[in-house]
């Protein structure tokens, strides 16, 4: 499975973005999916995911702000971001966990600039 990130920006802070991320297979029911990012210099950390039972999980640092769902229809993941910050500046990934496997696919990742 391949999956495409798209949606980053440069936006100024206190605005919004909506990533997305379309697998190139349905994965829903057997993938947990997440976002994590990487900011330069630092390493990957964890965003938010949402389990194949529709359960979701946010990082504290975005909790009230990001929301991460899906659209089985268009099998897109998304990630709602609002009231973005400078430190909110990275590179977003979509990730794939196997729900039996425990195998991890990534995607390519799409930058996210948070800049006056």
């Amino acid at each position: 499975v391949q999956l495409v990130e798209s949606g980053g920006g440069v936006v100024q802070p206190g605005g919004s973005l909506r990533l997305s991320c379309a697998p190139s297979e349905s994965i829903f029911t057997t993938h947990r999916m997440a976002w994590y990012r990487q900011a330069q210099g630092k390493d990957r950390e964890f965003v938010a995911r949402i389990a194949s039972g529709g359960r979701q999980i946010l990082a504290d640092s975005v909790k009230g702000r990001f929301a991460i769902s899906r659209d089985n229809t268009k099998n897109t993941l998304y990630l709602q971001m609002t009231s973005l910050q400078p430190e909110d500046t990275a590179v977003y990934y979509c990730n794939a966990h196997h729900n039996f496997l425990n195998e991890d696919t990534w995607g390519q990742g799409t930058q996210v600039t948070v800049s006056s």
